[in-house]
C-alpha cells in the first residue's frame, strides 16, 4: 500500500536512528493527554463537586457548544484548571520518558483506535543504499494493542506498510519487540511490504 505523507513527517532525531512521530501527530497526542488529565480530575471528584464546576464552565465561557455536549465542555474547563505543561515540555517529556506515556495511553478512553492509529516509536535504516524510516504505528483493540510497520522512503516520501504484525497486552511491549529489530528484519519487513 502506498500512502503520500507530507514533507514535515520527518522530524529531528534521525542522526541517532531514531524518528518521532510528526508534529501533527504529537499535537494531536497533546490533545489527548490533555482530555486524559482532565478525565482523570473529573474522576477524583465527588459527585456533589460536579455540577458547580459545569456552572462554573459555563459561566467562563458562555457561548460554547455545552448544551450539545456538557461533558466536552466540562472537559475543556477542566484542562484550563490544571497546571498542564505546555506543548514544547510534553513533547521533551515524551522524549525522554516514552514508556511512561505509553502506560498513560494505555488506561485512557483516548486511546489510538484502527481508523486512527499512532506511531509508537520509529527508526531510521538504509535499503538498498536509500534511507528509510520504519514507523511502528499501533492502536487498542478492546484488551488487545495491534500493530503494523509501516516505512517511509526519506527522499521520495512515499509510504508502504505492513500489515498487522504485532498483537500485545501493552503498547510497551510492542515497542520493546520493535525496538529489538536489528536492520536485517527491518528490511525483510520492508521487502514484504513493497510492490
Amino acid at each position: 500500500m502506498i500512502l503520500e505523507r507530507p514533507p514535515e513527517a520527518l522530524t529531528e532525531g534521525l542522526a541517532s536512528g531514531l524518528q518521532r512521530p510528526a508534529l501533527e501527530e504529537l499535537e494531536v497526542q497533546y490533545a489527548a493527554y490533555r482530555r486524559r488529565q482532565a478525565r482523570g480530575l473529573v474522576r477524583l471528584l465527588p459527585r456533589e463537586a460536579i455540577r458547580p464546576l459545569y456552572r462554573r464552565a459555563l459561566e467562563e465561557d458562555p457561548g460554547s457548544e455545552a448544551s450539545s455536549d456538557p461533558l466536552g465542555a466540562l472537559l475543556r474547563y477542566c484542562e484550563r484548571l490544571l497546571p498542564l505543561p505546555p506543548f514544547d515540555t510534553w513533547r521533551e517529556d515524551v522524549r525522554l520518558h516514552a514508556t511512561a506515556h505509553l502506560q498513560d495511553l494505555e488506561d485512557s478512553a483516548d486511546a489510538p483506535t484502527a481508523e486512527a492509529p499512532t506511531t509508537v516509536e520509529a527508526r531510521r535504516f538504509a535499503f538498498e543504499g536509500d534511507p528509510w524510516v520504519a514507523h511502528l504505528r499501533s492502536y487498542r483493540d478492546g484488551p488487545t494493542w495491534r500493530g503494523y510497520i509501516s516505512f517511509e522512503d526519506a527522499e521520495a516520501r512515499r509510504v508502504h506498510r505492513t500489515t498487522l504484525i504485532f498483537r500485545e497486552s501493552h503498547p510497551v511491549d510492542m515497542r520493546e519487540r520493535f525496538l529489538g529489530f536489528d536492520v536485517a528484519a527491518l528490511q525483510a519487513f520492508l521487502r514484504s511490504a513493497l510492490p
